[in-house]
């Protein structure tokens, strides 16, 4: 098999697995990776098999490193760390120390289980990633699709992180890749089937937080071609943000589809979009 041929096959296979249809074995098994270290794997952060996390460190030096938690997506219904080292391993790369946790998913657990899940992964790495050679006082929050909207949610609303026992002025910020943070009403199964049932619908999203004050940076990225998480989500997030007087910063990328945005964190298409070093300069910033 060609390079050519083995690139359209793993862009196929992962951007139908990133639009929460499939798996991303086969993208995750084949493609280059960057030069990071997996220092930790399967580590328990709450009891139970959906609780569990891998941790990537850079591939030289002994920290202390700003730490990177970040959610993989897969409409809250799918998904697995073990089909993302990859996207950890761009990151860890890039001087940061990654944590990659796995949550509960739908119809297991619904909103708010699968937040409330992610908050004790942000509880453990406050608690333990000193011990591979992260700075818990530096924590960025990210993830793509419906770990965007982990992310933001739990960067927005406090509360979350507060009632796991997280300091929140750790939280120094958070980098979203094509989220839905402005989705009700919920007209898709995937949101119907995860919201759904809350009785308050509007606080499960993240812009009605976007009012509270002293929200850390937020760095938002967005493909203008995607057809599954709308740019308006975005849009109109980081216009709320600005709105409140919370530093936000908006990414719109013409062509970039839904998948496009996690793609480009790989070696085969970083040449796609420039968002790993946006993101890497971005998160170095808010964590100097």
């Amino acid at each position: 098999m060609t390079r050519r041929s083995l690139l359209a096959l793993l862009s196929a296979a992962s951007a139908s697995a990133l639009a929460g249809c499939s798996t991303l074995t086969l993208f995750s098994t084949f493609t280059p990776r960057d030069p990071a270290r997996q220092v930790a794997d399967g580590v328990a952060y709450a009891p139970g098999e959906r609780h569990r996390l891998d941790v990537y460190a850079p591939p030289q030096g002994a920290g202390p490193w700003p730490v990177v938690v970040f959610f993989y997506g897969g409409g809250w219904n799918t998904g697995s760390r073990a089909e993302y080292g990859w996207i950890a391993q761009a990151i860890a790369a890039q001087g940061f120390l990654v944590v990659l946790p796995d949550y509960g998913l739908v119809p297991q657990v619904v909103y708010p289980g699968f937040v409330q899940d992610c908050a004790l992964a942000v509880r453990w790495a406050q608690d333990s990633a000193a011990g591979y050679g992260g700075d818990p006082s530096r924590i960025v929050l990210s993830g793509h699709s419906a770990g965007a909207y982990m992310a933001l949610q739990l960067t927005l609303d406090d509360d979350f992180l507060r009632a796991a026992g997280v300091d929140y002025s750790r939280i120094r910020g958070a980098v979203g890749l094509s989220g839905p943070y402005d989705f009700y009403p919920f007209d898709v199964p995937s949101s119907r089937n995860a919201f759904g049932a809350y009785q308050d619908p509007k606080a499960t999203q993240p812009i009605t937080y976007a009012g509270r004050p002293h929200r850390p940076p937020v760095l938002l990225v967005q493909g203008q071609a995607d057809d599954i998480v709308g740019p308006h989500n975005a849009v109109n997030l980081d216009k709320a943000l600005r709105a409140a007087g919370n530093p936000s910063t908006l990414r719109l990328y013409a062509g970039l589809k839904h998948p496009d945005t996690a793609l480009a964190l790989s070696v085969p298409f970083r040449g796609k979009a420039p968002i790993l070093a946006e993101m890497s300069a971005f998160v170095r910033r808010i964590t100097a």
